[in-house]
């Protein structure tokens, strides 16, 4: 390990306590009257920010879209540079600020051919304000030694004039776009990765945001009849109560200002989307949860802060599909993920494994995982 990312990983561990005290404080004083506009989320989000170091005092502020007036979309990125297999989430998330397009271990071999035990690709979505190698340092290469063919991208990359995010000055926060633009991304890559295959159909793992977005590409963006299986957890699938939003800004906020000093975090407009209610959610579930032909698996975990009711994170069949509604801790307790560190869970991995391929893990497992700092099953 370099000496840089040692004192960065230091740190990233340090915040932890502050994280957890930040958040508890969130919680106890929930305001259920936030305003339901963008203002409205970036004040709220404001009353919880840790202070920087020199004293001052950082605010969200809202983006105002395009100051040319144009359309505004964002833009998608490949992950390249593999980056090294993490068992905890905030040190995946420091690697991810100095490696902020580092693939996770065990994807995109371009070269990888699917076999006939497991024929379809599995492509990695993420979520809001994270970059794929720190949502899936842990899973992919885990699907990867399993026999699967794994792909992954950051989708949603938006600057400072866009209302996207400061990027420039916290690397590797993605997926803050307009989730239609994300999902067209999505349909691309996708394209991309059944040309290099040949595979005539994908399965897709997402994570918060990445449920949306994936479910976005089905409806509308020609997805329907490329992908097999959808698994997902902790998935906004129905959008989040303004605190979960909030909450989630105020992670990134407080790890970011203990490691690159003062900043002002933008609510980049994907958030602004997730809020339950929104007018992308009232189109994505307009006809339904599913759409034929897909299998569709979504996890949840009763810890879950961000994805709040967590159970809005489950789906309804429709004609044509099958769900499959898993609570994380059902039967296993001593799982206590959150949303963030579901991604580092041994039994969320169980799971996925078991949605790809029954024969590979019929059983999933239970261990323990910590809260907000994750462990893949210790500490």
């Amino acid at each position: 390990m370099r000496p840089g990312f040692r004192v960065l990983g230091s740190a990233v561990f340090a915040s932890a306590t502050a994280v957890t005290l930040a958040l508890s404080s969130g919680v106890a004083d929930a305001d259920p009257e936030i305003p339901a506009t963008t203002q409205g989320l970036a004040d709220y989000i404001s009353k919880g920010l840790n202070p920087a170091p020199d004293g001052r005092q950082p605010r969200a502020i809202a983006g105002t879209g395009s100051s040319s007036g144009s359309a505004v979309t964002s833009t998608a990125s490949d992950a390249i540079g593999e980056g090294p297999e993490m068992t905890a989430f905030l040190a995946a998330f420091g690697y991810g600020l100095t490696h902020p397009d580092a693939a996770p271990p065990g994807s995109n071999n371009w070269n990888c051919k699917p076999t006939a035990a497991h024929p379809h690709p599995v492509v990695l979505v993420h979520g809001t304000w994270l970059n794929t190698y720190d949502s899936f340092a842990y899973l992919a290469p885990r699907i990867a030694r399993a026999g699967f063919c794994v792909f992954a991208f950051n989708f949603g990359r938006e600057g400072v004039l866009e209302g996207g995010g400061l990027g420039p000055i916290l690397p590797g926060r993605y997926g803050v776009g307009p989730m239609e633009d994300s999902a067209r991304q999505l349909s691309v890559f996708v394209d991309r990765v059944q040309a290099a295959t040949g595979a005539s159909m994908v399965d897709i793992i997402g994570h918060s945001q990445g449920g949306p977005v994936a479910n976005q590409y089905l409806k509308f963006e020609g997805g329907q009849g490329k992908v097999g299986k959808v698994i997902t957890f902790g998935a906004t699938n129905h959008g989040t109560s303004l605190l979960g939003i909030a909450t989630l800004a105020r992670i990134i906020n407080n790890l970011g200002v203990n490691i690159l000093g003062f900043y002002e975090p933008f609510i980049g407009q994907a958030n602004v989307q997730q809020a339950a209610g929104s007018a992308f959610y009232a189109s994505l579930n307009r006809d339904g949860d599913t759409v034929p032909g897909v299998a569709y698996t979504a996890i949840g975990t009763t810890h879950d802060e961000i994805s709040n009711p967590y159970d809005w994170t489950f789906l309804t069949a429709g004609p044509g599909a099958t769900v499959d509604n898993i609570t994380l801790q059902q039967g296993c307790e001593q799982d206590l993920s959150d949303h963030l560190t579901i991604m580092y869970s041994p039994r969320a991995v169980s799971f996925a494994l078991r949605a790809l391929d029954p024969a590979v893990q019929p059983e999933p497992e239970c261990a323990f995982n910590p809260w907000m700092i994750g462990g893949g099953g210790k500490l």
